[in-house]
């Protein structure tokens, strides 16, 4: 007691000195007080004390006021300084509270220092702590204050406004709930400042506040809690999560808001951070334990107040909103199980439009989802929605649901609905897409069935095989990946059924019935049909074994389609096609050519209509698709010596014709051609001198052709044509033709070029054993064959 009446004069004298003017008295007097209480040998008495901070209370709380920033500040660390060493509940709260609201809760700033603002607000905390529930008569004074020291600039006081929020809301949970509301508003400002410690504090003082006040006030943050989830840091997030698990399992009226809380919840389920997925989690299963029910149950009670909402939020602008709804869409849809069904509806049409995302992890967060709705729900079910959306919408979206729902079916269940899929697949509207996403979706949508009905696929292997061709033959040429995926899987398709020969009984099998469907359509064919594509790719890709399964259809379909009336162009691509095919498919030592049994048909009906000349450059390119025909039966060997003799009398006239076109090309060939026609004559014996003599005057013309390259070919045509003079040949009756035939050769033997020279040398040679007196007078007379001898 001596000590305290010691030190309270020098108390009452350093009290004195803080209504000094000079703010370096007050400061220091302060200092001294500090020093007095805080480093006294012995320490003083608690009754001491309490005399000591009854003497203190009202000079200090004074100081608060100091114009001097130094003397506040250091008033403000005293005053807590005794708050923490004056034992028992003192009754400075009806001074302290008011003085702080003076300086804090005002509308305008009072106090300009942040450090002093910041010191004030962490005695406001102090005195919480020390005064537990007593704080509950200064409430709104309390909530005065956080109003205004929450949205203060200073990061610093944000935090710790944000902690005394949190402690007045546990500390007086009974009457903090009448003034909750008027913290939620302040505190939302802050949920995106620019500091990531700032925003975590934000969050848990928003979980307290809400967890121990109002409940209604979930309805105003939800949408900002759902905002979080898309922060860049962990931390945040993770806020965020507990601050939703926790509500699910101690908010009040919990029940009340499952619906809008439990996605919040699963979203976290799928975060990137490993920490984040196990809290979920945890929370997840602590949720659904604590009221007995299990997690699925739970979901299945609020799927149709969820599932709306986030299917919306699947067609947000924001890519990261629709990012994370389509993660959410996948847990949601793993807890709901057969729950799903009943909203199938509005479930497959968000993913309908969600697989048209440009973002592909929403992509990919909907193909998971449709492998769970394929585990889930009943093939009954799924298939009739689904296959009747995609008759009318067959976009690459909806069958890349389909392809996907296929994949988690079950195969036993999957068996009984493969064909009404598989005839869904190749309905025209559906598979005939020059789109390449639309073709790659088909192609993933037959790999599903392969994948999962494996042996089952016998059934619809027709159907299958016709989607494969339809892709192969409408996939763009620079795509090749595609084809290649699509031939491997013709191959698969055929290692299922275990099939001798594998893909070439495949197409055994199947392209008979596919080229009696493309049959029917086959009169109203044009360029841009897709059933003149599939043909198309039908006939290069059939092997030895099927084509002659083939040939007598084929045969009716080109004679159609190559009729002279049809569209110039479209007849340009089939004549095109049957040269093409004809090179393709080489005969064998053992089998002959396919076309062999109906090539003589083929250049009646086909090739020789082609030939007659037409104006025009699509009928120029048509002869000369035609002349290649012709020539590449005779290369193959597919018309036999006596067919092509049967048809020489329609055929020659069109290959001399076709030697006088404009095209390079064309005169090119049907020199060609018209020297294995004079070779068969000639070894056949089938040949008349009126034939030949109306031959030569083309084969003399063509020596004057501008290339030199057929030049050299009419040379050879010469010779094929001397070899087919029989040793009867009349030379006197037919004197005059030889003498203009002679003298046409003998016109060439001075050309420039070398090699025409020698080639017309050989001719003459050969020509020459018709009747030799009568060219060696022709020489004499063009006395110009010093350099030769054709002896």
């Amino acid at each position: 007691m001596a000590v305290v009446e010691e030190s309270l004069p020098n108390l009452a004298r350093n009290i004195n000195f803080l209504n000094e003017s000079n703010k370096m008295i007050r400061r220091k007097a302060l200092q001294d007080i500090s020093k007095d209480i805080n480093k006294r040998k012995p320490d003083l008495e608690s009754s001491d004390l309490q005399r000591i901070f009854n003497e203190l209370l009202k000079p200090l709380l004074k100081e608060f006021s100091d114009p001097a920033e130094s003397c506040r500040e250091q008033a403000i660390e005293l005053m807590s300084e005794l708050l923490t060493i004056v034992p028992g509940q003192c009754e400075y709260l009806p001074y302290l509270i008011p003085v702080l609201v003076q300086r804090l809760g005002q509308q305008e700033i009072i106090e300009n220092s942040e450090e002093v603002r910041l010191i004030l607000v962490r005695l406001l905390i102090k005195a919480m702590e020390l005064n537990g529930k007593k704080i509950e008569a200064y409430l709104n004074d309390v909530i005065k204050i956080l109003q205004r020291t929450i949205v203060d600039n200073y990061p610093q006081i944000k935090k710790n406004s944000c902690m005394a929020a949190s402690l007045l809301a546990k500390t007086v949970p009974d009457v903090f709930h009448m003034q909750s509301e008027s913290l939620i508003n302040p505190l939302l400002q802050n949920l995106t400042h620019q500091h990531s410690k700032v925003r975590v504090c934000v969050l848990e003082a928003i979980g307290d506040v809400i967890q121990n006040g109002n409940g209604k006030s979930v309805d105003d943050v939800r949408s900002h809690l759902a905002q979080r989830l898309f922060d860049q840091v962990p931390a945040v997030r993770a806020a965020v999560t507990n601050v939703v698990g926790n509500w699910l399992l101690y908010l009040l009226d919990r029940y009340s808001y499952h619906h809008k809380l439990i996605p919040l919840l699963l979203t976290s389920i799928n975060d990137s951070q490993p920490s984040i997925q196990e809290s979920a989690l945890a929370f997840w299963h602590d949720i659904a334990e604590r009221p007995n029910l299990g997690c699925r149950v739970l979901v299945n009670r609020h799927l149709s107040k969820i599932l709306p909402a986030l299917v919306n939020d699947l067609k947000d602008w924001v890519p990261a909103t629709r990012v994370q709804a389509s993660s959410l869409l996948c847990v949601l849809l793993l807890n709901a199980e057969r729950s799903i069904t009943q909203h199938l509806q509005i479930l497959l049409s968000g993913m309908f439009t969600a697989c048209k995302d440009e973002e592909k992890q929403v992509v990919s967060n909907m193909l998971k989802s449709a492998k769970l709705v394929g585990y889930f729900v009943q093939i009954e079910t799924w298939s009739h929605l689904l296959l009747d959306h995609i008759c009318k919408n067959p976009d690459a979206a909806s069958l890349m649901i389909l392809a996907a729902i296929i994949e988690g079916c079950d195969r036993s269940e999957l068996h009984g609905h493969l064909e009404a899929i598989c005839n869904t697949l190749i309905l025209p509207d559906v598979s005939y897409h020059l789109q390449v996403n639309v073709l790659v979706e088909l192609y993933h949508c037959v790999q599903s069935v392969l994948s999962v009905a494996k042996e089952d696929c016998s059934a619809v292997s027709f159907q299958l095989f016709t989607v494969l061709i339809t892709i192969l033959s409408l996939n763009p040429t620079e795509n090749s990946q595609l084809t290649e995926q699509c031939q491997n899987c013709l191959q698969e398709l055929a290692d299922v059924q275990e099939l001798p020969g594998a893909s070439k009984q495949l197409f055994k099998e199947h392209s008979p019935l596919l080229l009696v469907k493309l049959k029917e359509t086959h009169k109203e064919w044009t360029s841009q049909s897709f059933e003149r594509s599939i043909f198309e790719t039908l006939l290069m890709k059939a092997n030895e074994s099927a084509l002659p399964l083939l040939t007598d259809e084929i045969t009716e379909i080109l004679s159609e389609c190559l009729d002279v009336e049809k569209n110039p162009e479209f007849r340009l691509k089939m004549m095109t096609l049957l040269s093409c095919a004809i090179i393709e498919h080489k005969p064998s030592t053992e089998v002959p050519h396919p076309f062999s049994s109906n090539a003589l048909q083929m250049v009646q009906k086909m090739i020789v209509p082609n030939l007659i000349w037409k104006a025009g450059r699509i009928a120029a390119a048509i002869r000369t698709s035609a002349t290649s025909a012709v020539w590449a039966l005779l290369q193959s060997k597919a018309v036999s010596n006596e067919e092509l003799i049967s048809v020489s009398s329609e055929l020659l006239p069109q290959i001399l014709s076709s030697m006088e076109d404009d095209n390079r090309s064309t005169r090119l060939i049907s020199c060609r051609v018209l020297t294995r026609l004079l070779e068969t004559m000639a070894a056949c014996q089938q040949i008349d001198y009126d034939t030949l003599h109306k031959i030569y005057p083309h084969l003399l013309k063509r020596l004057d052709d501008a290339s030199d390259d057929i030049r050299v070919v009419v040379a050879t045509t010469f010779l094929a044509y001397f070899d087919a003079f029989s040793d009867d040949y009349d030379t006197d009756f037919y004197k005059a033709h030889l003498e203009v035939m002679y003298q046409g050769l003998l016109l060439h033997l001075d050309d420039s070029e070398k090699s025409i020279q020698d080639a017309i040398l050989n001719v003459l040679k050969k020509a020459g054993h018709l009747k030799p007196a009568m060219e060696n007078t022709a020489v004499e007379n063009e006395c110009c064959m010093s350099d030769y001898n054709l002896d």
